[in-house]
């Protein structure tokens, strides 16, 4: 019998969503005993240099060679392909793909794929995510190329995201912080989201806005989704 794939992940950005990620791969796995689930080896290493620090504040330690080095010791441990629970820290998708041998799953190019096979596609997504995410222009031009606009919260709405990824961060979550954040994701539909995309592991953590009037696409999804797949073939269920 050929054994099945084990997958690595390259996690603790942050500790918590790395936990989500492993539940949704359990949740999503078809099982009838313990040992139908997936094997994962998980490096959950919350000492990464802070991405917040080195692509919002300036002058933070470069995360792309830590990444890297947890890269490495995952295929030798035994990793057949590797994912990373984190958006922002695919900014360093690269130095992670160059250590390795072995494919680092883009769970950018997923989430993308994932939008355009809508029907229809949207032609605005209401980007929930770190600042860090907009500055590094991760989505921008592969939603341009398939035809879709990026819109970010603005001004208060911006800082009010933030402050709600910090926040569940420090496990320091108020409901003054949730309203706000559902604001946000309000005024992205007044100005046309067809779709919101939750582009932050943290914000996968909790629960989706709950005003939302348009569908929520979590970019965690997507990459358990393709994790099960890769393993599996076509009987994982659907994400929860």
């Amino acid at each position: 019998m050929q054994s099945e794939k084990t997958v690595g992940v390259i996690g603790g950005m942050g500790p918590e969503a790395t936990v989500e990620l492993m539940r949704r791969i359990i949740a999503a796995t078809p099982a009838a005993d313990d040992a139908d689930h997936i094997h994962v080896i998980a490096d959950n290493n919350p000492k990464i240099p802070s991405r917040i620090k080195a692509l919002i504040e300036g002058g933070g330690e470069d995360p792309g060679p830590v990444i890297a080095g947890m890269a490495r010791r995952l295929e030798t441990a035994g990793a057949d392909f590797l994912v990373i629970p984190c958006n922002t820290a695919h900014h360093y998708l690269g130095a992670a793909q160059a250590a390795v041998s072995i494919p680092v799953f883009d769970m950018i190019d997923l989430t993308i794929r994932r939008l355009t096979a809508m029907a229809p596609p949207p032609d605005k997504v209401g980007m929930l995510a770190s600042p860090a995410v907009r500055l590094t222009g991760l989505f921008e031009r592969r939603c341009a190329a398939a035809g879709m606009e990026i819109l970010y919260p603005e001004g208060a709405d911006d800082a009010a995201m933030l402050a709600y990824i910090r926040a569940i961060k420090a496990g320091e979550v108020r409901d003054h912080l949730i309203e706000a954040y559902e604001r946000a994701t309000e005024h992205l539909e007044a100005r046309g989201a067809a779709v919101h995309l939750v582009a932050c592991t943290e914000l996968s953590f909790m629960a989706p806005p709950r005003t939302a009037q348009v569908p929520v696409i979590d970019t965690l999804d997507c990459l358990v989704e393709a994790t099960v797949a890769e393993v599996k073939g076509s009987q994982g269920r659907q994400a929860a």
